[in-house]
């Protein structure tokens, strides 16, 4: 049996936020909108109970003010001043406010982005074997499918010894 949606009691809030900040997710069905939120609910599954109530309490304080400064709920105001009210937000003084709209932000992204048809519009056709699925060269080091390792004197993620077999700082 399949545990309610996290998502379900601020749902609106949530597509209204969706629909402000990824374009391409103002024509979703409802089919459609049902599976990207059932991609945030196994995402935020993961996380600890206390981040789950956060993101509805988020979502919530957003309504409310909507309400407040709109006299009606976000669902109903057009999405250009939904987008104003988390830019306003978005540069409060308050990190917790702050973060709240890139969560949220974030999330919408993970709604909308992970569904095939917003996918192929934009164009995106990420593939276990890389750029060659594109046509494109195989890395770095061909014939290693990039895996290989750099050459001498070539920085990497993670290695800072800038190729000096020494381990200590590369000197020009």
């Amino acid at each position: 049996m399949r545990s309610p949606s996290i998502l379900a009691p601020v749902r609106g809030t949530f597509r209204a936020v969706a629909r402000a900040v990824a374009p391409g997710s103002a024509d979703l069905d409802e089919r459609t909108w049902l599976r990207g939120e059932a991609v945030v609910d196994e995402a935020l599954a993961e996380r600890p109970r206390k981040v789950r109530r956060q993101v509805v309490l988020f979502l919530r304080v957003l309504a409310l003010l909507g309400r407040l400064r709109w006299g009606r709920s976000l669902e109903s105001v057009p999405s250009g001043t939904v987008r104003t009210l988390l830019a306003g937000l978005e540069r409060s003084r308050l990190l917790l406010i702050r973060r709240g709209v890139w969560g949220v932000r974030t999330l919408a992204f993970m709604a909308v982005y992970t569904q095939p048809r917003i996918q192929a519009g934009l164009g995106y056709a990420a593939s276990a074997s890389g750029w060659e699925a594109h046509g494109g060269p195989q890395g770095p080091w061909p014939g290693r499918a990039g895996a290989g390792p750099p050459e001498p004197g070539v920085l990497t993620a993670g290695d800072d010894s800038g190729g000096d077999p020494d381990g200590g700082a590369h000197r020009a």
